[in-house]
């Protein structure tokens, strides 16, 4: 990794999928998600890229999509991932970091970012590079942890909390764990060109007491009919948002993909074990049909 490159949240050997999703009384929360998905997401597409697509969790949610590139920091991540969907050649694995993309630019149609932003220590600089990858009048659909929710406001009228959740600066609860303020994230988006085209208030009722009262149809029921209020404020600890990429059309030249993360060039030539960059001849691993581009 570039001396330069801000620090990266990694999830490598971590058993997240299993504790903190199947074994994590995360039910209402999936389901909330999967509702947010439906809404924003194109009913089809070419090539959507996954960001931070870890296990796999929502990859089966791009039903509409040809081909999903499902992209993680962490290889054991997607080592789950492939155990889960399998080696279909809809999906392509690529274990990369968000501020290096490995593909050329305008290659996807469409974009996810789902529980990811939140690790993110600059997000404009991760936004840009998300921008270059994507064709113009695409779909990107981005989910960030929303400072600004009614439990950090009443927290702070209490004085239980020293942050506030009025003003636009993160705060870092934890090492690369951020809560971020609407307002900042309206505002990198806009400054990666991308124009806003709807917010959806996810998890309303995240809340461990009513989650063990109520049954999870219910409150889903009721955070989906909730979510609709998105455009009007913000005020839960999850936001979905859905953008489309300013410019005109543009397509990358016939069978141009994946690019060097290091010089920029693309790369063309591929054996078994590695793609090769003929303009710094840096080698890419692909392993066990995961396309590695983390480096060094």
């Amino acid at each position: 990794m570039s001396s330069d490159t801000p620090p990266i949240c990694d999830y490598e050997g971590s058993d997240y999928q299993t504790t903190f999703w199947d074994e994590g009384s995360r039910a209402y929360e999936d389901q909330v998600e999967a509702v947010a998905l439906r809404r924003l997401l194109s009913e089809s597409g070419r090539l959507m890229l996954e960001i931070g697509a870890g296990a796999g969790r929502n990859t089966p949610r791009y039903q509409g999509y040809e081909r999903v590139v499902l992209m993680d920091y962490s290889v054991t991540q997607l080592q789950q991932a492939q155990v889960r969907l399998g080696r279909d050649p809809e999906y392509i694995y690529v274990a990369a970091d968000v501020y290096r993309l490995p593909f050329v630019d305008g290659l996807f149609d469409g974009a996810t970012m789902i529980r990811v932003l939140h690790h993110i220590a600059e997000p404009l600089q991760a936004l840009l590079q998300i921008r270059r990858v994507l064709q113009p009048g695409s779909i990107f659909i981005l989910e960030y942890a929303n400072k600004h929710n009614l439990k950090a406001i009443l927290r702070y009228l209490l004085r239980r909390q020293d942050w506030s959740p009025f003003t636009t600066e993160p705060v870092e609860f934890v090492s690369l764990n951020f809560d971020f303020h609407p307002s900042a994230v309206r505002y990198w988006l806009e400054e990666a060109q991308f124009d806003l085209q709807r917010q959806l208030t996810v998890s309303h009722f995240r809340i461990g007491s009513l989650k063990r009262m109520i049954p999870t149809k219910i409150l889903v029921a009721l955070d989906s009919a909730a979510q609709l209020t998105g455009d009007w404020w913000q005020l839960t600890p999850s936001v979905f948002t859905s953008s489309k990429v300013r410019g005109t059309a543009s397509t990358p030249p016939p069978g141009a993909f994946f690019r060097c993360p290091d010089c920029g060039q693309g790369l063309k030539d591929e054996t078994e074990q590695a793609l090769v960059c003929s303009g710094c001849g840096a080698e890419w691993p692909i392993v066990d049909g995961i396309y590695d581009f983390r480096g060094s």
